[in-house]
């Protein structure tokens, strides 16, 4: 399953930054797919983007909405919101493992060798606040005299921003370079810090400061493809807890909202009693001769 997982990955990078002419054109892809929702955290502005990043555009919604009530225009767009949560209903944060770009980035660096480390727990909580505050309270309610507020994390923060859109167009658009300023280091610290970061700890930006991630994550007990666990095959053996990328005990927390369903853990369970489940349907569910045992004998 892991190799799927790699291919899927894969299929998912190209498909998402599959415009490979932006070294002639020296320009950002405007072309029909532009209007398709990427799954995963994948800048809007990289010139190989083909399709536009879920949380740059709640951004953009939210930064109008002011802008658009005060003129009279008394609609709202909701495309974007309704995608993302048909995508949360469905994979909940399956999309951070199997389908972005720079989670795939992130579990390429932590295979460097260097000393590894875990994340403080309560660090998890940070990408719930910059969801809420800098994701949509700031973009809604900090505004300038027109009433439009800015994409506030993606602006100032976004790793992935950087990586994709703002260093390779600095490359190809060499005038840009004499606008840099403080606002560029500022992005380009944060981008270094958590590439470095990626190298001694698994998956740091998805763990701790990613809104995309909370917001998939607020999904995690009623979303369709899950991973289960039996509890009679479990043995409580802990072997799903020291191979997760994400820091998740699955026996102990099946829903947890960090579980991006990798299947490192049904990998590492030797009684299979991690199995995939869609729309509560068990899809991978195999007996095993220790828990068909332990069902005839229960007090043994």
């Amino acid at each position: 399953m892991d190799l799927v997982r790699k291919w899927v990955q894969a299929l998912f990078f190209i498909f998402t930054n599959g415009y490979w002419n932006f070294p002639i054109t020296r320009g950002i892809y405007q072309g029909p797919l532009k209007v398709v929702c990427s799954p995963g955290l994948n800048c809007y502005s990289c010139p190989a983007a083909t399709t536009y990043c879920p949380l740059g555009s709640l951004q953009q919604l939210l930064a109008g909405v002011r802008m658009a009530l005060e003129s009279g225009q008394f609609f709202v767009g909701f495309y974007v919101v309704g995608t993302m949560g048909v995508i949360g209903s469905f994979a909940g944060r399956m999309v951070c493992g199997w389908a972005c770009p720079f989670g795939l980035l992130q579990e390429l660096l932590f295979k460097i060798p260097s000393p590894k480390f875990d994340v403080w727990h309560p660090l998890r909580y940070i990408k719930y606040s910059l969801l809420v505050f800098m994701v949509i309270l700031l973009p809604l309610f900090a505004v300038d005299e027109y009433g439009l507020g800015l994409p506030w994390f993606c602006k100032y923060l976004c790793p992935a921003g950087t990586l994709e859109a703002g260093i390779p167009m600095l490359i190809i658009q060499p005038g840009l370079r004499a606008n840099l300023g403080l606002l560029f280091v500022n992005k380009f610290f944060f981008l270094t810090f958590f590439l470095v970061w990626a190298v001694l700890t698994s998956r740091p930006f998805c763990r701790t400061s990613c809104p995309l991630g909370a917001f998939y994550a607020l999904f995690s007990k009623v979303k369709m493809v899950k991973l289960r666990l039996d509890p009679i095959k479990c043995t409580n053996c802990a072997a799903c807890h020291d191979v997760c990328p994400m820091g998740v005990r699955f026996n102990e927390s099946p829903d947890d909202k960090e579980c991006i369903s990798c299947f490192a853990c049904s990998k590492a369970c030797t009684f299979n009693a991690i199995n995939l489940e869609v729309g509560g349907l068990a899809i991978t569910n195999q007996p095993t001769p220790c828990s068909d045992q332990l069902k005839k004998n229960p007090a043994s």
